[in-house]
């Protein structure tokens, strides 16, 4: 249908991935870790639908850049994806959640709670993320994606 190349292709495949990581991921970190709600972790996990449909595409080529600058002036190897991973995650998302939890009415405690254990649970998510955002590429069969093992070559 579209080009394995295409934008298109690999907006849904981000798409997919963040949308579906993000909703288990954050249910589990609201509920126990932030002691929010069930009710509240829901309507968390709900609002955060659409803007992770929104920001994922961008996140997505936000994480390739950042693991093109880890390639360029960090050694070839394996732990450099994985902090790339676990910064543009951190960096990127952070913000966002802070945003989605103020909408929902949080409280001040309970939103700086879900924000640092979130920042904190992110060393782990992060790079967790980028791993299965590489599974869904290769589900959605986008390609020119960044090697996973390899560093690029350099000519």
């Amino acid at each position: 249908m579209f080009a394995e190349s295409s934008r298109l292709r690999s907006a849904a495949a981000d798409t997919f991935a963040l949308v579906v990581y993000c909703f288990f991921t954050g249910m589990a970190i609201e509920i126990l870790l932030s002691g929010m709600s069930l009710q509240q972790s829901l309507s968390s996990r709900l609002l955060a639908i659409p803007v992770n449909v929104i920001i994922a595409w961008p996140f997505g080529q936000y994480r390739d850049a950042v693991l093109r600058l880890g390639w360029l002036h960090g050694p070839k190897q394996f732990w450099t994806r994985n902090l790339a991973d676990l910064l543009a995650y951190v960096s990127f998302q952070s913000p966002v959640y802070a945003v989605i939890l103020l909408a929902v009415g949080v409280e001040w405690q309970q939103l700086i709670a879900a924000v640092a254990s979130n920042a904190v649970a992110s060393m782990v998510l992060g790079v967790v993320y980028g791993y299965f955002l590489e599974y869904c590429r290769r589900l959605f069969r986008v390609t020119g994606t960044l090697p996973v093992t390899s560093a690029p070559s350099r000519q």
